[in-house]
């Protein structure tokens, strides 16, 4: 399992991770990092793990919000998964009426032709 050094708030620690996720850590790592940076800029010294308790509330509190809007998110996309469905299943409906009605509109015509052909030519008066 590699193991990487990451530094967070000054602070150098030896991590491990996943083979390949070596990058992706780092990059987490750089976010926390910014992410007190801002709020030691915006509270001041208000102690080191006081700020990094509050950089992961404060995350956390994101991750949560954005949760909330994925489900959101999947319910809405259900719902139109199921109009779509439903209107896919009406325009089926829909052709199978007009099929069949053309079909009929197409065996009155055939008898039609049937019966005047059967009568035989016309005199013209």
């Amino acid at each position: 399992m590699p193991q990487i050094n990451v530094t967070i708030d000054g602070k150098s620690y030896r991590m491990a991770c996943g083979e390949g996720e070596e990058a992706h850590l780092s990059d987490l790592a750089a976010g926390l990092g910014a992410r007190i940076g801002e709020m030691r800029k915006a509270f001041g010294e208000i102690g080191d793990m006081r700020l990094q308790v509050m950089a992961a509330i404060t995350i956390a509190d994101e991750l949560a919000e954005l949760k909330k809007r994925f489900a959101a998110i999947e319910t809405e996309t259900a719902a139109l998964r199921a109009a779509f469905e439903q209107a896919d299943r009406e325009r089926a409906d829909e052709a199978a009426r007009a099929a069949q009605g053309v079909a009929q509109a197409a065996e009155r015509i055939e008898r039609m032709a049937q019966a005047l052909a059967a009568s035989g030519p016309r005199e013209a008066r």
